[in-house]
């Protein structure tokens, strides 16, 4: 070592340095292998969710089944006016409007009535009621 003050000054600055920036280096190594590792848990979870993807899109479509029984409509007319106007309508309507379009008089009666049948056919799954009140046809 140097009798020099100085340069004893310098060197005592130079290898406080080292050893700051070695433990700088040592944090940013183990940074370094806590990322690593978090990156190859993500690429094996990428990797699986891509397995997975190719999985359900090579499962076929099931076939419908043959001879599904379909749900039997009253034998009453009306039921069939009133799939026939929501048919032509091609939108949901209330017993009201089904009254007006099978011109059939705006009477409590009459809308009850059409109500009750309108209830029928959802009971049975051949028209779906999407908000109180409202009738439609299901979508196929």
């Amino acid at each position: 070592m140097s009798d020099n003050p100085q340069i004893r000054a310098v060197l005592a600055y130079v290898e406080a340095r080292e050893i700051e920036m070695a433990e700088q280096a040592g944090q940013l190594r183990s940074r370094i292998e806590d990322l690593t590792a978090r990156l190859g848990e993500l690429d094996a979870e990428g990797e699986n969710l891509r397995i997975t993807r190719k999985t359900l899109l090579a499962i076929p479509r099931p076939e419908p089944a043959e001879g599904a029984p379909r749900p039997e409509v009253p034998d009453h007319p009306a039921y069939q006016q009133i799939l026939t106007a929501l048919t032509d309508t091609g939108r949901p309507m209330r017993a009201r409007n089904l009254c007006e379009a099978l011109d059939l008089p705006i009477l409590p009666k009459n809308t009850e009535g059409i109500r009750s049948k309108l209830k029928r056919l959802v009971t049975r799954g051949i028209l779906t009621e999407p908000e109180p009140g409202l009738f439609a046809q299901p979508r196929t």
